[in-house]
């Protein structure tokens, strides 16, 4: 959800796509059991034959297929609209794809609808510099308020009925810029967070830590009483790469901070310059110079996380529930019976305090499709765009095609046992990756009947249940900085991010002495982040009237 939700995902962009309204008459809104918008109004059928849509391919899909289009729900979604679509994937490595979605808003050579993390202004996604509402001044994405309102019934009541979601998906304009991945549930909230091999806990006679000392504690064990029993003192006690630092905070957090900017009393804060950043920089460079911190976290790697979880090298790490705890669990369970990845308590500095830091999403993340400046069909794109929103998008979407991938039972969408239970050395979210997207992000609201579902494993409730306890109080929104603040904002960010990024890993390898901690403050308050600081708190001023 690492946002790969390194999306966090990991947590980065995707897309879903979908048909006109009239392809089912009275199709109505529907998202899960707590929010069922009724029939939605008819209109024309889409007069679409092409749509071109770029959207950041994800690990689960990519091992078995080269393309979305080879998905069981976009095949089925061809069938029913007619609507060939072609997609545009980037590479999967946030830097990499970042890179193809600047070169190709500067070349102006732009799809029909482009998926992306359009509302968020931090983390590793992949978003326009400036912001949503400065993409519509610059004529590459168009403004959706009028569209919506005339051609897409579905999205239309969703909105009308949860006003806070309408808050969430528009700029401080006013402006709708996308059709928005929403989760419309608590328990669709929380997915990512601390992991630890309960097995090699038990092994070795530990309790689960609760604590940065405790953790530490353990983190030693693992390193030299060789939990994995091969006779080699090859284990990796942990692995943390500088995205899983940034991603929601599940160490750094123990210090009450982030890795960015955070809210606390209603006061924006900056994370990286706070006295507690710099003992989590010397506890971390203490764990590194001791053999616990991965050597190779400075290289962030899904393939070599991977692997060095399924050769039973690895003994924590941070992860997502489905492409984290239960992928592993999936392919570890033929060649490793006694494999137990389990989801730790977001650690604390002293024994007994509350978390306050953790992942819990807001109902919408940023992820959203848009509709391109050059798209020659925008009432067409709108309707098909809606169509996920309705009742029959709701089950393509969540559960795949009827009959391959789920039946009905009892009024209600059941996954196929093969699908929950799939073969050794595949997940469930590369088996239900064959036929939707819904273990990740997509323009559609994701069911909690899904969720409960897809957690099929008992780890999996359990993390969703520990996940959860974190406050998540001082998690800024998804604010809409102005034009002028967000082409400000940029220039101020884009370097600091840089320099803060290349400090830390300096300051964890002990090239630069965490005594220069103050000088290092000192250069990013020369690069002004004071007034960054000051276009956040006036953006979440804003956020808060509206």
């Amino acid at each position: 959800m690492k946002r790969s939700f390194k999306q966090v995902g990991s947590i980065v962009l995707l897309s879903a796509l979908v048909i006109s309204v009239t392809a089912c008459g009275d199709d109505t809104a529907s998202t899960s059991s707590s929010a069922s918008p009724q029939a939605g109004s008819e209109a024309q059928p889409p007069k679409l034959t092409k749509l071109s849509y770029w959207v950041a391919n994800h690990s689960a899909v990519s091992t078995t297929m080269k393309s979305y289009a080879e998905m069981g729900m976009y095949k089925e979604l061809e069938k029913v609209t007619g609507v060939k679509v072609e997609f545009q994937h980037p590479p999967l490595e946030v830097p990499q794809a970042q890179e193809q979605f600047n070169l190709m808003i500067a070349t102006n050579e732009l799809p029909d609808v482009i998926e992306a993390s359009w509302g968020a202004t931090s983390g590793a996604v992949i978003r326009y510099p400036g912001g949503p509402e400065k993409a519509i001044l610059d004529k590459k994405i168009i403004k959706l308020n009028d569209l919506i309102d005339k051609y897409a019934p579905n999205l239309k009541k969703l909105l009308a009925d949860h006003p806070d979601w309408k808050k969430q998906i528009s700029t401080d304009e006013g402006s709708i810029y996308a059709f928005p991945f929403l989760r419309g549930d608590d328990k669709v909230r929380v997915f990512f967070g601390p992991s630890i091999r309960q097995d090699w806990l038990d092994k070795l006679g530990l309790k689960m830590p609760t604590t940065i000392d405790e953790w530490y504690t353990v983190l030693k064990a693992f390193k030299e009483k060789d939990p994995n029993g091969n006779g080699k003192a090859d284990e990796i006690p942990i692995y943390l790469d500088k995205n899983l630092f940034s991603t929601d905070a599940p160490f750094l957090g123990a210090w009450g901070i982030n890795y960015s900017f955070y809210q606390e009393g209603g006061t924006v804060k900056y994370g990286p310059i706070q006295p507690e950043y710099k003992e989590f920089l010397a506890t971390m460079n203490k764990w590194y110079k001791e053999g616990l911190l991965d050597k190779d976290f400075a290289a962030p790697n899904d393939k070599l996380l991977d692997n060095k979880m399924t050769t039973n090298l690895l003994g924590a790490t941070a992860s997502f529930n489905g492409g984290g705890i239960g992928k592993y669990a999936g392919l570890m369970k033929d060649k490793d019976p006694k494999f137990d990845l389990e989801a730790a308590p977001y650690p604390v500095l002293k024994a007994g305090d509350k978390a306050i830091w953790g992942q819990k999403d807001f109902a919408y993340n940023g992820v959203g499709a848009a509709i391109s400046a050059v798209n020659k069909n925008p009432i067409e794109t709108v309707k098909w765009l809606d169509y996920a929103y309705g009742e029959k998008g709701d089950l393509l979407f969540n559960y795949g095609v009827e009959g391959t991938s789920y039946k009905m039972e009892n009024g209600k969408a059941t996954f196929l046992p093969e699908i929950l239970n799939p073969p050794a050395g595949t997940s469930i979210q590369q088996s239900i990756a064959k036929y939707n997207r819904a273990t990740w992000s997509a323009p559609f609201v994701l069911s909690d009947n899904f969720q409960l579902q897809y957690l099929a494993l008992p780890q999996q409730k359990k993390a969703l249940e520990i996940w959860s306890k974190p406050t998540a109080e001082r998690k800024i929104p998804l604010i809409s900085p102005t034009q002028d603040e967000s082409s400000k904002f940029a220039s101020i960010v884009t370097d600091i991010q840089t320099y803060q990024d290349e400090m830390l890993l300096k300051f964890i390898m002990g090239v630069e002495p965490i005594d220069n901690f103050d000088q290092y403050v000192k250069k990013i308050k020369s690069m002004g982040i004071d007034d960054a600081t000051k276009i956040q708190q006036g953006a979440l001023e804003r956020f808060n009237k509206r």
